[in-house]
């Protein structure tokens, strides 16, 4: 299992590997690690929810549909029963729909970290 690469790490290999470069940070430490974290980053893998972004819009879809079936089908239901009868939606379709809405509204909501 390999493990997740830091930015850290790249910074300490960076600086401890490349001559020259230790005595440039405590020579002018504030600018050279500005300069050495820009360089970090870019070395760094895309986060997994960029590379990944079909399977996220396909789960969105998916639930998307499901609470939109939930809700046309509650409608259905209700609008098909028979004058004399009492209708009562089915628990399981409360159930989908509601979950499939809150499923969605935690993956629109914009998180903590990019604020």
């Amino acid at each position: 299992m390999s493990e997740i690469p830091r930015s850290a790490n790249y910074l300490v290999d960076l600086v401890l590997n490349t001559p020259g470069l230790l005595e440039q940070v405590k020579a002018h430490p504030e600018e050279t690690l500005k300069k050495l974290a820009a360089e970090t980053t870019k070395q760094l893998p895309p986060p997994p929810i960029v590379r990944d972004s079909g399977i996220y819009y396909i789960v969105v879809g998916s639930l998307g549909i499901v609470s939109v079936s939930a809700i046309f089908g509650a409608i259905y239901l209700s609008a098909t029963v028979p004058e004399n009868m009492t209708l009562q939606i089915p628990d399981v379709l409360t159930a989908l729909g509601s979950a499939a809405i809150g499923a969605l509204a935690g993956l629109l909501a914009p998180s903590p970290a990019t604020r």
